[in-house]
């Protein structure tokens, strides 16, 4: 007769399972709390303690630590010697184990959960468990979610109860996956409360999935996902591509800043914004956002910060793009939209940011923790002769929260909460400067009373120039210059207002 441990902590369909081991001839041996669960439910369970004549102990921490329990998992039934053992010590021999741990990462999520219930919440013997039947997964299958219960029933009932091995193999995968994920949340979270600088373990990066290719066709990818479909659902279109996933978390990082705002659209295109706008309504704002720049959208990505309608899905579906993302979808826009068989459309969730960044590098990896830095008008310095407005200043929030997630070096003509010019990714501020001027020029955008953003200091009086002849009339940037006073009288003989943050936001 086949045997199995189960000892779960969250119960949902373990009733089934068990029903059908039982009905094929498994003995079914459980610790307290399971084995109350299934008894109630007319289900046969014997007793752990019974069966290896030891109590459970210390208010239940001790519970399966015992040589006849890990003895049944652990032994290779092709060895005699183990086989000898076994039967002289009246040892059971176990083919299943099924575990589910404490919630150790449910219970630090709680706000101001004190130290002593977030230890007791420190699973042991079912790790154990899990690790000892992972090991023999020659001879003993391990199940370690109720997900995969329904999927073993159907391995047994295929094979007539004779698991195959590589299904075993994969059952143990999984299992030592999630007891290191489990040993991960509890390390983080002991760094948490002995550091005031916390840094993430990067033992386990997420389950590796395979994309179509890497940047180019002759380059392998993958996406290593941990929280990733928990913030993203794929409602239509091909497979998304390493290229796609770029720039759909550029595209997140920059909605993230208009959570709480009147609708905004952003187009995004290898990674740098093309076009930002809030509006009244979502098509004013896409319209807007996309007069930014009407050529290089083509092929890109656009991002709403509220529920796409029909009416704005008419007017973004005559431009070709790659993704369309939205927090939801009206569901005639939704219809429309998917008569473009391969175009993406993707919903989300503000989730809100991860909390640091995670860069390969040869010979290791760079981290640091997200650019997250809020705009506080309190903290500005006013270094001009002449002053701004509060609207002025709410218009430079505006433009802030763009020329944070444009490409080093980055500057940004904004008016009336819209971007009317973008240059970025350059090697030096007065190029930025010169491609902005002269995309707004291409597109007939008017620069005079504009506001303008760097992410950094303006290293020399050439860029300030600039912009005073093409009217802008206020710029906020970081300062820190060595030739900040060359730079602020500049802005004085030009009629300019000039702020200084005292953050910079570089971002290669």
């Amino acid at each position: 007769m086949k045997k199995a441990i189960i000892s779960v902590h969250n119960k949902d369909g373990i009733f089934e399972l068990a029903k059908f081991l039982s009905e094929n001839k498994f003995e079914i041996y459980s610790t307290g709390g399971t084995y109350s669960y299934l008894t109630s439910k007319g289900i046969k369970v014997f007793s752990i303690s019974d069966y290896t004549g030891f109590p459970e102990v210390l208010d239940g921490r001790v519970k399966t630590l015992h040589p006849k329990i890990f003895a049944g998992i652990l032994a290779d039934r092709k060895k005699s010697e183990h086989v000898e053992d076994v039967n002289k010590n009246k040892i059971s021999l176990f083919d299943l184990v099924v575990v589910s741990l404490y919630p150790f990462v449910e219970t630090v999520s709680k706000k101001d959960v004190k130290v002593e219930e977030a230890i007791e919440q420190i699973d042991i013997g079912g790790v154990s468990l899990i690790r000892a039947a992972a090991k023999n997964f020659d001879s003993v299958s391990v199940l370690v979610d109720n997900s995969q219960y329904d999927n073993y029933i159907n391995e047994y009932i295929k094979t007539g109860g004779n698991i195959s091995y590589e299904y075993r193999k994969n059952l143990a995968f999984e299992a030592f996956k999630y007891i290191s994920e489990y040993d991960i949340a509890i390390s983080e979270y002991f760094k948490s409360i002995n550091s005031e600088e916390s840094v993430p373990d990067f033992i386990s990066l997420g389950e590796a999935i395979k994309v179509r290719y890497g940047e180019n066709p002759h380059q392998r990818g993958y996406i290593l996902k941990k929280d990733f479909d928990n913030i993203f659902e794929v409602l239509h279109g091909k497979e998304i591509s390493y290229n796609n996933i770029l720039d759909l978390d550029a595209a997140y990082s920059i909605i993230n800043e208009f959570v709480e705002s009147s609708p905004v659209c952003a187009i995004v295109k290898h990674g740098n914004p093309c076009g930002i706008a809030e509006s009244e309504d979502l098509l004013s704002a896409y319209l807007k956002a996309f007069e930014t720049d009407t050529v290089s959208p083509f092929g890109g990505i656009i991002i709403f910060n509220k529920k796409l309608d029909f009416k704005t899905s008419l007017e973004v579906d005559k431009l070709f793009t790659e993704i369309l993302i939205a927090p939801d979808f009206d569901d005639d826009a939704l219809e429309f939209l998917k008569k473009k068989k391969n175009r993406r459309l993707i919903k989300f969730n503000f989730a809100g940011l991860d909390t640091y960044d995670l860069r390969k590098v040869s010979g290791g990896f760079l981290y640091q923790s997200k650019d997250d830095i809020v705009f506080d008008k309190n903290k500005l310095t006013f270094v001009t002769e002449k002053k701004p407005n509060e609207e002025m200043i709410s218009e430079c929030e505006f433009a802030f929260k763009v020329v944070k997630h444009t490409k080093s070096n980055a500057v940004v003509f904004t008016k009336d909460r819209r971007t009317l010019g973008i240059g970025g990714g350059q090697p030096s501020r007065i190029d930025s400067t010169n491609i902005a001027i002269q995309k707004a020029k291409q597109f007939n955008l008017d620069l005079k009373d504009s506001i303008v953003a760097s992410d950094a200091f303006f290293p020399f009086a050439d860029s300030i120039i600039e912009l005073a002849k093409v009217g802008v009339k206020c710029i906020i940037q970081p300062g820190g210059s060595v030739r900040d006073d060359e730079v602020i009288q500049a802005a004085n003989e030009n009629n300019l207002i000039m702020i200084f943050t005292g953050i910079r936001h570089f971002k290669h």
